[in-house]
Order: structure tokens, then C-alpha cells, then sequence
């Protein structure tokens, strides 16, 4: 009776301590809100896999991945409180900059890019800048791939009037109709579809990459707010090495057949070849050589963004955006 009478306490004492675990393991899962630039697909791969593969809960963390778009835009989701991170090209950053809002880059996820321009090597050969001179091209007007366009032909100390200009809407017919020779897409995503649509029909393409002739406008970068890097830094450390081991693994070639089981359970309408050249192309955008490790933030390239910017006239004033990078993944 004695030991019986020992042991009930000793069993209430182990299920409140259980219990008291429970709680605190539970009361230590913090909650995020995580918005994206754009649609869910093969571009945001490790967003995706980082949610599908428990990368964040085992970090303790509970992120809740939003879809974006032109009427949801990250930065002023951050600014609201909406959310604690998001992803934005450089171009949003520095606009957002100058309006005074108090943005921090974490992370620089595609090294080149997506925004190139597709053509014919049947039609044209680019080889210099100076090629682009009488080319008929599409341009996006007040796009990215117009102020782009405009830095490369400055290079070549040409203008807009020097090529032959086709105003882009969301409509393939100039291209495929050979009405225009370059045409103005995301590398990872139309550029495959586009790519695959003219082989069948017997036509090879090329990609004209700004980068290859020393334009570096950086796109999709996650973002957080100052006050959340202030206040929070933590739950910034926490968030920030579960996403790029996520990355990390979405951009590994052994692990692409869960990648895209993942991806096609957000994207249901892409065929599985097409989202599988599309999680090609974005390897080679996001890691393109297996020493550059995910997230790597390019100084240099991100002080071009703000001079091009300031040249065209799309800011009035400098902002100095390389003081707003985080410095753990600066190179």
C-alpha cells in the first residue's frame, strides 16, 4: 500500500510534467505570414517545398505562404502588418525606399534574371549589342524589360529609335506570327512553354540575356520590415535558414521528383515535362553553379539596379539600397 501510495503521486507529478512540456513545445511555434511575388509554380520551388517538407515547422515555426500579385504587393503588406516576410524584385525595394518605407533585403534568391528576351536563331544572331541595332523587338512599356532594354542600348550607344519597337500585352501572336524577333519573357517559365511550342514545330530559339553583357537588374529577393529585423531576429534567423535549406534542396537534381510532386499539388494546371524543363531552367537562375549557395545577395549588382533606375529617372533621388542588405549573405 505504501509503494501504491507513492506511485499515484509520482504518475500525477510525470502527466503534469507532460502536460507542461506539451504546452511549452506548442507556445514555442510561432506564427508567420509569408506573401510571395507571384503566383504558385515551378519558380517558387523551395517556397513551396519549405511548407510540404516541414522544413519550417521544424523551425519551430507555423508560415502561412500567400500567392502575390500586382494588387498584393509584399512590401506594403509588411508596411500594414499583414506580413512578417515577402519576396520583391529590386526594382519594388528601391521604389519603396525612396517613398520612405523601411525595407531589409534577406536574401537574393535567382543570381540571373528570368527576364530575358526570346528569339529565332533563324532571324537573328546576337553576338554584341550593337546587333540589337534595326531589331524588331517587344518591350513592355513601364515594364522591367524596358528599363533593361534601354541600359543595353545605351551600352551600344543606341535608343529605343534605333530598333523597331512592338508594345507587349499578354499575347503571343507577334512572336509566334514572326512579326517580332525579340520577344520580352520569364526565362523559367513562358520562355519553356514558348521553347517547346517551336521545337515541336521545327524551330530552334535562343535567349538573350541581359547579364551576359554586364546588366545585372536583380529580381526576386525576400524582404522583411526594420522592425521586424529589430525586434525579432530571432524568428528572422529561424525563418530565413529553414526557407534557403528548403532552396537548397528544391534546386538539388536528386531530389526533383518530390519538388515537382510538391509543386503540381499548388499547380495543377502545368503539364508535368513543362514544369519539369521549368524546374531546369529555374536551377540555372537560382543556383547556377553548385559552389554560389542559395540566398547569396550581390552587392554590386544591386547598386547597378539603383544607378539604372536613377538614370532613367524611375527614382529622383539616391536611396543607397546596398545599406538595406543583409550582410550574412552579401557578396
Amino acid at each position: 500500500m505504501k509503494h501504491a501510495n507513492i506511485l499515484g503521486p509520482l504518475l500525477v507529478m510525470i502527466a503534469c510534467i507532460c502536460i507542461a512540456g506539451l504546452s511549452d513545445s506548442r507556445a514555442e511555434q510561432i506564427s508567420l505570414n509569408y506573401r510571395l511575388k507571384w503566383l504558385f509554380n515551378t519558380s517558387v520551388a523551395g517556397d513551396i517545398l519549405a511548407q510540404e517538407k516541414g522544413y519550417f515547422a521544424a523551425a519551430g515555426l507555423v508560415v502561412t505562404v500567400k500567392e502575390g500579385s500586382p494588387e498584393k504587393d509584399a512590401i506594403k503588406e509588411l508596411e500594414l502588418g499583414y506580413a512578417d516576410f515577402g519576396v520583391a524584385s529590386a526594382d519594388q525595394v528601391i521604389r519603396a525606399l525612396e517613398k520612405g518605407a523601411d525595407v531589409v533585403v534577406l536574401a537574393q534568391i535567382f543570381q540571373t534574371n528570368p527576364m530575358q528576351w526570346i528569339y529565332r536563331d533563324s532571324q537573328i544572331q546576337i553576338t554584341r549589342l550593337s546587333d540589337l541595332q534595326g531589331c524588331r523587338m517587344g518591350i513592355t512599356y513601364g515594364g522591367n524589360d524596358e528599363t533593361i532594354m534601354k541600359t543595353l542600348l545605351a551600352k551600344a550607344g543606341l535608343t529605343l529609335r534605333d530598333v523597331q519597337v512592338t508594345g507587349v500585352r499578354f499575347d503571343f501572336t507577334p512572336f509566334l506570327r514572326k512579326q517580332v524577333t525579340l520577344w520580352p519573357v520569364y526565362r523559367n517559365s513562358q520562355g519553356v512553354i514558348l521553347a517547346g511550342q517551336l521545337a515541336r514545330e521545327g524551330e530552334s530559339v535562343r535567349f538573350f540575356n541581359p547579364a551576359d553583357f554586364g546588366v545585372d537588374f536583380v529580381a526576386n529577393s525576400v524582404v522583411t520590415s526594420g522592425k521586424m529585423a529589430a525586434d525579432h531576429p530571432d524568428q528572422i534567423e529561424r525563418f530565413l535558414s529553414a526557407l534557403l535549406k528548403a532552396w537548397e534542396a528544391a534546386m538539388d537534381p536528386a531530389n526533383q521528383d518530390q519538388v515537382l510532386a510538391a509543386v503540381k499539388k499548388y499547380d495543377t494546371g502545368t503539364q508535368g515535362d513543362v514544369q519539369k524543363a521549368q524546374l531546369d531552367a529555374t536551377r540555372n537562375l537560382v543556383k547556377p553553379r553548385p559552389d554560389i549557395a542559395v540566398g547569396r545577395i550581390q552587392q554590386a549588382a544591386w547598386a547597378q539596379t539603383e544607378a539604372i533606375m536613377l538614370e532613367q529617372g524611375l527614382i529622383r533621388q539616391p536611396v543607397d539600397v546596398t545599406s538595406r542588405l543583409s550582410m550574412h549573405h552579401v557578396k
